[in-house]
């Protein structure tokens, strides 16, 4: 009865033995010599790596927009009804339009993470900002007083032209067509655009008004439905698209604006470009990974000038097209963000670069370690057998004067120091072999010895026996 009580600490027993079997068979000065200098290693790495880390993202971003009743306005709009559940707070600014937001991504001292920038505003690299693509087509309007049929821009030469607000992406725009045909000084182009422009050339107050957004902006909507106002057909829309690259040539198909009322009455040619939302190099690339998805619930759907699914899109414009961005056009949302709701996929996201050190430099230093521990061992032994080596070869050569009593108290010393070193348990056969090595030269030694004082001695004997025969 007492032995099968004793049965179940057995099992506990072998276990408590072969602990400290393997503990005993460590040498723990060795592992902390080696280990150390690999934890400051690893360290050193995820110091690397939180360089390039950025914070956990702010809890607001802010975004440039545009005038009262813009397409730009109604967009920010839509990114925010988009981000606000994320926890993070999207401010809109107001602004004139496409060259103001452009000037604020470039002033260090304004706080602004995005913008919408009309395409040609630019007009050359930007250092510093960065594309997360085109967001959808913004068509160039010429709404004009009296009846259709004009169809070229210089034949507005002389009358009263609305052509953006100063800041604006229509002006800018406006004024660059203009400057094709010869009609940039021209003094009757006003700072007029958006409602107010509208207003304007529905109260007689300007003759033609030139605007770019897409169909759904309020000032647009308003002057398709105006009585006694045209919308100009560009017949040298082709013509634009090849002589300004940001330039798209577009149809507005009969009948698109309003099927009853037959609104265009036929289909009508225009040109435009594109908006792009522009980025700083610095902001967060969550953030970044929002405004993305924010940009695809917006615009992914079908208009009269785009397919579904043709917007937002890959292309980067004025500026270099974000690495993120072009990741996201390509394959979509990060991984973790389809299935973890955003704080936990930033978290996640964040962690695993600081990962990168451990599966870059710790496993592989564990995978060293344990043979830099094994060479640290016996390197110990090793050095006494060069000196084992050069009293044997010395003794043996008789190259020195050296007696063989000297020669062995060498050896008693190199085996003195040798019985001193610490070995573990695991690497003991190392260390009986070395003094078994000293044992079979010091029998070498004398056994080189012996027979030289026995051949004296014979020789002695000989020598006797001559003598007496002698006598």
């Amino acid at each position: 009865m007492k032995d099968h009580d004793r049965e179940p600490d057995a099992p506990y027993r072998l276990r408590s033995s072969a602990l400290r079997n393997w503990l005993r068979g460590l040498s723990f000065r060795d592992m902390f010599a080696l280990g150390i200098p690999a934890l400051l290693v690893v360290a050193a790495g995820f110091w690397v790596a939180a360089k390039y880390i950025k914070p956990a993202p702010p809890g607001h971003m802010d975004i440039s927009c545009g005038a009262s009743g813009s397409a730009y306005e109604s967009s920010c709009a839509a990114y925010r009804s988009y981000i606000q559940p994320f926890g993070v707070e999207m401010r809109p600014l107001p602004s004139a339009g496409s060259v103001e937001n452009l000037n604020r991504l470039r002033s260090k001292g304004q706080s602004v993470d995005f913008a919408l920038v009309q395409g040609g505003t630019a007009g050359e690299h930007v250092s510093g900002l960065l594309s997360l693509g085109a967001a959808y087509y913004e068509p160039l309007w010429v709404f004009y007083r009296g009846r259709p049929g004009l169809d070229r821009l210089d034949q507005l030469k002389g009358l009263r032209i609305g052509i953006g607000a100063e800041g604006s992406g229509s002006r800018h725009l406006a004024l660059q067509l203009l400057a094709a045909h010869g009609m940039a000084n021209e003094r009757r182009l006003l700072p007029l655009g958006g409602l107010e422009g509208a207003s304007a050339l529905r109260a007689r107050r300007i003759d033609a008004l030139i605007v770019v957004g897409p169909v759904h902006s309020a000032s647009v909507w308003s002057l398709l439905y105006a009585e006694g106002v045209s919308l100009m057909n560009f017949a040298q829309a082709q013509a634009y698209a090849r002589r300004f690259p940001h330039l798209y040539p577009l149809t507005l198909p009969r009948g698109a604006v309003d099927f009853v009322r037959d609104i265009p009455p036929a289909d009508v040619s225009l040109v435009g470009t594109q908006a792009y939302v522009v980025a700083r190099e610095d902001t967060h690339p969550a953030l970044i990974d929002l405004m993305l998805g924010a940009m695809k619930s917006t615009h992914a759907e079908a208009n009269v000038f785009q397919r579904p699914g043709e917007f937002p899109k890959a292309d980067g414009g004025d500026f270099e097209l974000h690495p993120r961005a072009r990741r996201f056009h390509e394959s979509g949302p990060p991984f973790l963000q389809r299935y973890l709701p955003f704080s936990v996929a930033n978290l996640l996201d964040r962690m695993i670069v600081l990962l990168v050190p451990l599966l870059a430099l710790a496993v592989p230093l564990f995978r060293i370690l344990p043979q830099l521990y094994v060479w640290r061992v016996r390197s110990k032994l090793y050095r006494w057998y060069g000196e084992l080596k050069d009293v044997e070869r010395q003794a043996l050569s008789g190259e020195s004067d050296r007696g063989l009593n000297e020669w062995l108290r060498d050896l008693d010393r190199i085996e003195a120091a040798v019985s001193r070193i610490h070995v573990p348990l695991a690497h003991s056969d190392y260390h009986y072999q070395l003094r078994a090595h000293i044992h079979m030269v010091r029998g070498r030694l004398q056994g080189m010895a012996t027979p030289t004082n026995g051949t004296a001695e014979a020789a002695r004997q000989q020598s006797d026996a001559v003598a007496t025969e002698n006598v």
